[in-house]
């Protein structure tokens, strides 16, 4: 919000002084020009000078603020050139009258360049500043509604990730509590952990890596005591993670997939999981399973949708510096992702 504030307040700054400047180079034009013509009588500034060059005052802002508003934005531009055309000879005939009738008391001259330069100056000067800070505003409009598309759609996203992961765990659960009661308390503990992590931590937009990763170990713990002997576990952790943040529950997904399909009806299962931080922001992801073929009794409806929602994530968070890999193979599913992060220390998204 700060940022937000002193963005607007420089912007509003520079338009102010953008005027303040360009007025006052308006009005000092003429009396640079009486100098060099050795003509201070007829450019007196008060009786001459002044009233022409006030009345152009309101013509610039009758198009930048009224007519390129009203037509040009919409897209309208006949009726905006011709709403131009208009005030273009409207402003012609009272710049004439102002400055050869009233102020300079001689026969009006229309086609003298000395009148007509200003008219069409500040009519072309009204233009240019006008479509250029329209198509800004658009431009900054058509921004902040992709935002708020991408904004929408993570926080969808987000939401999908807790009760699906939810589910898959309470399956663990009730699989433990009906085979291996006696481990029902540590059990309960790490899910415990687990659940405490998705409350407090996956509502932030970013949270250390080293929180991410101690949740992905607890996850993994879950899963040896359910597993125990059966399943070859095998979590490596390199590097220090020191304090680069991530998306939460950003990686878990990847690790719940490898559960989900690289055990059951396969020999000798396997899973691997390594992560690897290096210096000073690359941070390397894989994960890889063993896999058979897919009995229609395994199959399930919501299959799929945790992978989706990740990679879907991966690409509105990480969209110039993430490389995700997938390998599907006749018995192996891997899993590459490697990504830049960025320093807690640094500004925020």
């Amino acid at each position: 919000m700060k940022l937000d504030n002193k963005k607007l307040s420089s912007d509003l700054l520079f338009r102010v002084l953008f005027h303040l400047l360009f007025w006052f180079y308006w009005l000092l034009l003429p009396i640079l020009n009486s100098v060099m013509d050795n003509d201070t009588e007829r450019y007196d500034f008060l009786t001459k000078i002044l009233p022409a060059s006030l009345l152009s005052v309101p013509f610039f802002y009758l198009n930048t603020e009224i007519l390129i508003k009203k037509f040009f934005s919409k897209n309208q531009l006949t009726r905006y050139f011709l709403s131009l055309l208009i005030l273009f000879i409207v402003y012609l005939t009272a710049y004439v009258y102002v400055k050869d009738f009233v102020v300079d008391k001689f026969p009006i001259r229309v086609y003298d360049t000395r009148t007509l330069f200003p008219v069409v100056f500040i009519i072309s000067m009204s233009t240019l500043y006008g479509v250029i800070v329209f198509m800004i505003n658009q431009s900054k409009k058509d921004t902040e509604e992709k935002e708020e598309r991408l904004k929408s759609e993570l926080s969808f996203l987000r939401s999908q990730i807790s009760p699906h992961f939810i589910f898959n765990v309470l399956n663990s659960i009730v699989y433990l509590i009906r085979t291996k009661s006696e481990k029902a308390e540590n059990v309960t503990i790490e899910l415990s952990n687990l659940i405490r992590y998705m409350l407090y931590e996956s509502e932030n937009k970013q949270v250390l890596l080293e929180k991410e990763i101690e949740y992905l170990k607890n996850y993994v713990e879950l899963q040896k005591i359910r597993f125990g002997d059966d399943v070859n576990i095998n979590l490596k952790i390199e590097g220090n993670p020191g304090s680069l943040f991530i998306e939460p529950m950003l990686l878990i997904p990847f690790v719940e997939n490898a559960f989900k399909h690289g055990v059951g009806f396969i020999k000798n299962p396997e899973i691997d999981i390594n992560l690897n931080v290096i210096a000073p922001n690359k941070f390397i992801f894989k994960v890889s399973n063993k896999i058979g073929p897919e009995k229609d009794e395994q199959k399930d409806s919501n299959s799929g949708i945790g992978l989706k929602n990740v990679k879907r994530r991966i690409e509105l968070l990480y969209p110039d510096g993430n490389n995700l890999k997938v390998k599907n193979n006749e018995s192996v599913f891997e899993v590459d992702l490697k990504l830049d992060l960025k320093d807690i220390n640094q500004n925020d998204r």
